[in-house]
């Protein structure tokens, strides 16, 4: 077994090793979502937790990690007696994101249940989790299904396994920590909700502590055993701190004005629901006894909200996650008790070996430079194509507010990954038919399983009333559903498009798309064509906030090259087949048609377009022109591509159902 990082040699990070900690000594807390950029020591802090946990009593022989004291009644490998155990370390279970559903929850034979009777069981992650810490790496990228049985398990602290009638249910209660880097998407907010609280991590750019780092890890590659030794000592302190903060929670008392300051924070910046005050209270609680106090103070409860909130103020994708201080700070004092101290606004706990650096804060918001990171880019940010050619390059112009569209569906059945788009052959959904199982039976399709078995009874020695089943005659289920697509933006950003009311209807309806595309589990991709080149200004990603920041920095100007801007796309939908050869892709072209520049670019923009519908390519084209005459090219483009064109008023509301049947029949009949 290898020997992990130890948990007080992380450098810095104070607010995750608190979040951490606060949960080792109070689990009811809910686990700790992480978010930050990539080689911050996420995964590092976490795995270096479990070490520090004391070690769990367990029925000897337990699969399922019943506590010896009070053994779960209904545990499958039950009844256990009350009695004494064996003690073993806690666990760290990690989820792997392409985990199938029987790796998580466990597989039930089929074919001993239906012709023996019996639960032949064999536990999944969620029974190894109990008691432990359940870590889901790059959460944002789990399936949608997995995502739903964690959420199912953590609310009820069970987990159950059912195939068609047969049913088996165990304890499930662990301590979730996820980790995530935004850029790469965001979560639902179901499961954001889930985790107790959250906490942004970036790297340090102080030098000094940069080196430290490195040295450091350096040190512990070279010999793991020899550098967790000179650690040992404080590490020893911590799990002893943990052990005294643990037996001194029931002692600590929340009062009625901490409650009350509880309750006015999470009025006053519009949390939904009431978990946020229960996760509140908890985390104060939990400081309180950290610190080894036994009343919660005005500060513990700062510090829970900077740790329970941000991630909850978030109501779509395109908001930045954090709290407004001051107006925390005001909210504390008006409610404030005659017998609490003022907010401190350093607050919080030392950490382990952290000193007065220890306690957190607000979960850091400030990038590479110092800036916001959720603020988005100002007008003249680098990164920007650089263009010659008719026009100068304007200013940005302000997205217009995104509005509600309908789903723009791929025609067809695909098979890709599971989403809320397109129409798919899925593990979940509707049951349309049966086949022989392909590797292990994950939904049985029991009538298909016993009219296979039938005909052959009487050649098995059937003698009972039990039906004698061989594996050959089971059936799998098919099943259809909705996929993630593929949702690839060709946005026209030339001078034609550079009217800046026009440009942010654009970049509205665009956004609206965006937010559409969020919900329903696509990736977006973004090519923009202006001057005389096209440029991927987003390759394809799960992240639409990043979609988002991207196409509101977009500047304006210059010709307008439409077949560079369809032979960059091509290229682009090229690569991902490679990449993802299931995901269906659903292209949106943004222009009012117009194709100047070069030679023959109306011949070339048209030349260019015929390449996806020879491909059968599913596409809409969102005409913008506008004024009182209209060349109407938006729609001959349409034509060109084997799609549908829709104006920006067409976009918004009903008006955008007849589109979905339009793009579907026109791919049919290109087919």
């Amino acid at each position: 077994m290898s020997t992990p990082f130890p948990f007080t040699a992380v450098v810095g990070q104070d607010d995750l090793r608190l979040a951490l900690l606060l949960n080792a000594v109070s689990p009811a807390v809910g686990g700790v979502l992480v978010r930050g950029e990539k080689g911050t020591a996420k995964s590092t802090a976490v795995r270096a937790l479990s070490v520090l946990l004391p070690a769990v009593p367990v029925v000897s022989g337990c699969r399922f990690s019943c506590d010896p004291a009070r053994p779960d009644p209904a545990c499958p490998d039950g009844p256990h007696e009350s009695g004494a155990g064996v003690e073993r370390p806690a666990r760290m279970v990690e989820l792997p994101v392409g985990a199938s559903e029987d790796r998580l929850v466990g597989a039930l034979d089929i074919e001993r249940a239906l012709s023996e009777g019996v639960k032949a069981f064999e536990p999944g992650l969620l029974a190894d989790a109990h008691r432990g810490i359940l870590y889901v790496d790059e959460v944002n990228l789990l399936h949608d299904h997995l995502v739903d049985l964690l959420l199912d398990a953590a609310a009820m602290g069970a987990s159950y396994v059912e195939r068609e009638g047969v049913s088996v249910r165990h304890a499930s209660k662990f301590l979730l920590v996820g980790t995530m880097n935004p850029e790469e998407g965001e979560l639902r907010p179901q499961l954001l909700d889930r985790f107790g609280l959250t906490v942004e991590v970036a790297a340090s750019r102080e030098p000094d502590q940069r080196v430290e780092v490195v040295r450091r890890r350096l040190a512990y590659d070279d010999d793991p055993a020899g550098f967790a030794g000179r650690w040992a000592e404080e590490e020893a302190s911590v799990r002893a701190r943990i052990v005294a903060a643990r037996e001194l929670l029931p002692s600590v008392l929340l009062g009625d004005g901490a409650l009350r300051q509880i309750a006015a924070t999470c009025a006053a910046f519009e949390v939904d629901g009431m978990r946020a005050d229960i996760v509140m209270a908890r985390t104060a609680t939990a400081l309180a006894a950290w610190a080894g106090r036994t009343e919660v103070l005005a500060e513990d409860v700062r510090q829970a909200a900077l740790l329970a909130l941000p991630h909850r103020r978030r109501r779509n994708p395109f908001d930045a996650p954090g709290l407004d201080e001051d107006k925390l700070d005001e909210t504390l004092e008006e409610f404030g008790g005659s017998d609490d101290e003022d907010p401190d606004p350093e607050g919080g706990p030392d950490g382990p070996g952290g000193g007065d650096d220890g306690g957190g804060g607000e979960p850091p918001s400030e990038g590479p430079e110092g800036g916001d990171t959720g603020a988005r880019p100002e007008a003249g940010d680098s990164g920007e194509p650089q263009t010659s050619g008719g026009g100068g390059e304007q200013q940005p112009a302000r997205a217009a507010e995104p509005f509600r569209t309908k789903v723009l569906s791929v025609p067809g059945l695909g098979e890709g990954t599971a989403g809320r788009r397109s129409r798919a052959r899925t593990e979940h959904g509707r049951t349309t038919g049966a086949r022989r199982p392909r590797g292990a039976l994950t939904k049985l399709h029991l009538a298909a399983t016993v009219q296979a078995a039938a005909p052959h009874q009487r050649a098995r020695g059937r003698s009972g009333r039990g039906l004698v089943v061989r594996r050959d005659d089971l059936r799998q289920a098919t099943r259809e559903g909705r996929e993630g697509n593929l949702v690839l933006f060709v946005v026209d950003a030339s001078g034609s498009m550079a009217a800046r009311q026009r440009m942010g209807a654009v970049k509205g309806a665009v956004l609206s798309l965006l937010l559409d595309a969020y919900q329903r589990r696509d990736k977006v991709g973004l090519v923009t064509f202006r001057g005389s080149a096209a440029e991927v200004a987003l390759p394809p990603t799960s992240s639409v906030d990043a979609a988002a920041v991207r196409l509101e920095s977009l500047p304006t100007g210059g010709r307008t090259p439409l077949a560079a801007g369809l032979l960059r796309a091509h290229d682009v939908l090229r690569v991902e087949r490679l990449r993802d050869p299931a995901r269906r892709a659903l292209v949106v072209v943004v222009t009012d048609g117009r194709a100047t520049g070069g030679p023959e670019p109306v011949a070339l923009a048209g030349r260019a377009a015929r390449l996806f519908a020879a491909e059968g390519v599913a596409s809409v084209v969102v005409d913008c022109e506008s004024g009182p005459v209209r060349l109407g090219l938006a729609g001959q483009l349409a034509g060109e591509l084997g799609g549908s064109a829709v104006t920006l008023d067409e976009l918004r509301a009903d008006s955008i159902a007849g589109l979905v049947r339009d793009v579907q029949g026109t791919s049919r009949r290109a087919a």
